[in-house]
Parts: C-alpha cells; sequence; structure tokens
C-alpha cells in the first residue's frame, strides 16, 4: 500500500463500522456505503465503479412529459395497475419498431423499474409447477436478481456462459432442462456485467429449447439498443435489437427506463409479456394466487398486491419518450453511445497499467465498448483485487458476485467523469508500481 492515496487505517476503521465481514466479497449496495463514508472522512473522490446507475441527463421529453401531467392533477389519481393506456399503446410500438415483435398493448405492463418485474415474474413463474420449481440464471447476471429469489425463497440454478458460447448453449441448456425441474431461463443482452451480446443463432437456440422443455424466457433489455457495433436507432428499420422474442412465445421482456433515457430515479419500466403467454392458463398458479391466466396473475394478483401500479406521472412521462422515439425525433441511442466511448478509454488505461480483459471476446470479435467491462490483475483473485484498489480510491464489485467463475471484477462506466480520467490513470500507475513485483 506504499503511497496509496487513501489512509489504510481510515478505510479499515469503516469496513469495521459496516461490519462487513470480508470486503472483497461485499455487495454493490456495501461497497456504496463503504465508499459513501470514506470520501465523508477523507475528503477524496472515489474513481466509482461500483454501481450501474445513469450517468446523464435525464431526456427533457420525459421531464416535461410528467411536469405536465402533474399540472394536470394526476398525482391525485390512482392509475390501473397494469398502466395508463397511451404507455401500453407507445409500447407496443416500440417493441414493433426497434425489437421486430407484434405484441399487444394489453401485454405491455408498467413496473417499478425492471426490478419490480423480475420480482413479480419470479413468483409467478416459480409457482406454475409442483414439478417445475427451479428458475436457471445464465450468468453472468445482476446479483439483485438473487437476492430476489433468496427473498421470495425460491429455487435457483447457475451456469457460467463464459465456455458455451454459440452452438456449445444449446448442448449446455439441454443438458439442464432436460432435468424437468425448470421452469424459467433468466438473462440480460447485452450482458450485465460481461457485456457479452447474444446473437440470432444463440438466442434461437434458447428459444427452441424454451419450446421444447416448457420453459419461460425472462430478457433482461435493460441496456436495449446498447451493442454500439449495430445502429439499433432507426424505428421500424433493420438491424433489431436480437431477442429471443423472434423464436419462441414463451417469453417475457423487460424494459428499463433507466439507462436508455436516463430516467433512473422515476422508477418506471416495462414488463411485455408475450400474446400466449399472457393468455394461458397454468391451474397450479391459479390454485396457488386465485387468479386466472397467467397475464391476469401477475397484474391483478401479484403487481396489485406489491405496489398497486407505479407512478401516475411517471407513466406519462415514459409514454412520452416512447412515443417520440417511435416517431424518429428522440434518438435515444445516440445520446448512450457517451457510455461506449468513456468505456475505450478507460479500458486503454487499465490495459497501460498491468490489468487485462477478463470477457474481451464476443464470438471471435473484439466485445463491445459500453456501459460494463471486467478486469482482472496478475495473480489476484477478483475479491483481492476489489480490496487492494478500495485503498486507491478505485471502487468495484468482483465478478463472483455477478455468478461468473472466472476471477476479476466489473467496472461500470456511468459514474466515471472524464475529468477523472487523469487521477485514474496516475492511480492505476501507483497500483501497478507497487503490484507489479
Amino acid at each position: 500500500m506504499n503511497n496509496s492515496p487513501l489512509n489504510k487505517a481510515v478505510v479499515d476503521s469503516k469496513i469495521k463500522e459496516l461490519r462487513i465481514p470480508d470486503v472483497g466479497k461485499a455487495s454493490i449496495r456495501e461497497i456504496v456505503a463503504l465508499v459513501n463514508l470514506v470520501e465523508e472522512e477523507t475528503g477524496t473522490k472515489y474513481i466509482r465503479m461500483e454501481m450501474g446507475v445513469p450517468g446523464l441527463p435525464p431526456s427533457q421529453i420525459g421531464v416535461n412529459a410528467e411536469i405536465e401531467a402533474l399540472k394536470r392533477g394526476v398525482a391525485a389519481i390512482y392509475p390501473m395497475v397494469d398502466g395508463i393506456k397511451p404507455l401500453k399503446e407507445e409500447a407496443s410500438k416500440f417493441i414493433k419498431n426497434f425489437l421486430d415483435i407484434e405484441l399487444r398493448p394489453k401485454g405491455c405492463i408498467a413496473t417499478v423499474g425492471s426490478m419490480q418485474g423480475t420480482f413479480a415474474s419470479f413468483m409467478a413463474a416459480g409457482n406454475i409447477s409442483k414439478r417445475k420449481d427451479t428458475t436457471l440464471f445464465i450468468d453472468p447476471g445482476f446479483p439483485v436478481q438473487k437476492q430476489q429469489m433468496m427473498v421470495l425463497g425460491l429455487k435457483h440454478e447457475t451456469f457460467d456462459v463464459f465456455n458455451f458460447r454459440g452452438e456449445k448453449l444449446r448442448a449446455k441448456l439441454e443438458s439442464i432442462l432436460s432435468n424437468g425441474n425448470i421452469n424459467s431461463i433468466v438473462y440480460s443482452n447485452p450482458n450485465n456485467p460481461a457485456w457479452i451480446c447474444f446473437n440470432n443463432e444463440e438466442l434461437q437456440i434458447i428459444g427452441e429449447l424454451a419450446d421444447k422443455f416448457d420453459v419461460i424466457v425472462m430478457e433482461d433489455l435493460a441496456y436495449f439498443g446498447m451493442d454500439f457495433r449495430n445502429d439499433l436507432s432507426k424505428p421500424g428499420k433493420a438491424p433489431f435489437q436480437p431477442s429471443v422474442a423472434k423464436y419462441t412465445s414463451n417469453y417475457i421482456l423487460f424494459i428499463s427506463s433507466s439507462k436508455i433515457f436516463s430516467y433512473a430515479g422515476q422508477r418506471c419500466g416495462l414488463m411485455a409479456i408475450s400474446d400466449r403467454l399472457y393468455e394461458r392458463d397454468y391451474p397450479h398458479l391459479q390454485q396457488r394466487f386465485k387468479g386466472t391466466t397467467f397475464g391476469a396473475t401477475i397484474t391483478l394478483r401479484l403487481l396489485y398486491s406489491i405496489s398497486s401500479g407505479t407512478s401516475h406521472s411517471a407513466q406519462w412521462a415514459l409514454a412520452a419518450m416512447l412515443k417520440a422515439a417511435n416517431e424518429g425525433s428522440f434518438n435515444f441511442i445516440e445520446s448512450t453511445k457517451e457510455y461506449g466511448k468513456r468505456a475505450k478509454i478507460m479500458k486503454d488505461i487499465f490495459l497501460k497499467n498491468g490489468f487485462d480483459l477478463v470477457y474481451k471476446n464476443d464470438l471471435g470479435v473484439p466485445i463491445a465498448d459500453g456501459f460494463y467491462f471486467t478486469l482482472s490483475y496478475p495473480e489476484m483473485t477478483g475479491n483481492q483485487l476489489v480490496e487492494n484498489l478500495l485503498y486507491y480510491g478505485i471502487s468495484a464489485i468482483a465478478l463472483d458476485n455477478t455468478g461468473s467463475r472466472e476471477e476479476g471484477i466489473r467496472a461500470c462506466v456511468s459514474f466515471v467523469k472524464r475529468e477523472q480520467f487523469g487521477e485514474l490513470e496516475e492511480r492505476l500507475k501507483l497500483f501497478n508500481e507497487n503490484f507489479s513485483n
């Protein structure tokens, strides 16, 4: 720790204060709390890469629409549990325009962010059958989804997709699904944290096996359109955001406003249930929740019980942003390209100072520059790297928190400002000098 920019005793005292037994294994929120305390005590600002939060201003289209909605008095009115009609209609158009998928407005449901959507979906899928009592996560993935499973008391299995790309994915999935206990498959695309992007061949494999073994696919599209290697910004024109919805009718999509519209604070997202799945009867699910169809159970039993809908004014904001995107007057992907630009610069700084990328290839081509990337350092586990970097004013989370079997850390670019790049380089240079011998 020679010449590290932070006093080790201060950092250690805050770890003790928060009662974190192993800081290398700390959760995202524990790292956030720790860094906040150290910054407050020392006045030294961290290079913060632990939290996947937007780092761009919110869409003014959404802000203006929400202000107008509040002026109309919507704050005094309960919205429909499944979402206001304009939002549902624009969501259906958006899915057609940017995924090339036909989906009725009925199945486009407003949620308190994608987090509530996954929570309700896990609860529903976990009760469709006595035999199918387990969710399969294709990892690495969003750590909090495993926490949701824990809170719900539901079973899950995982595997790291690192060695199972392309056609290898079929055999791996089939070996697990053939056991007959899987009710759903969960993954993100683009992936949090590896930033790999499943292509149409892989999505077709997932879709075909979902049909063969009758499981629900839950596709998390939090980083919708952010594979910047392809221009996915033109409504109604190819190329479209790749989706498993092209290859199966057993799907639920989660579309967040947090990253693509920088509208995280208002907690309004979308859950999109396929027409067929929405109307499907599951006798065990109906018995458990006294509902009717899968979709009606989600809305009138689960979402109603959890929050009775989401913010009325924020729904008008999201509807306006979707409408502008549908009409081609709002290129929401163009603004998010800033994340890719930051990622490229930050990767170069890390690589120049002894680090390497963990997930570096995407089916034989270099990984895209985007919201996240993954890093390793020689002769350090991911947990050791998290801990050691904390003393140099750099925060991240270990890859094992995300279900990865690889050693390393997840770096999020969104909260790192361009004016911090010089400081990042100085700290990494010192880190490398102290640990490279």
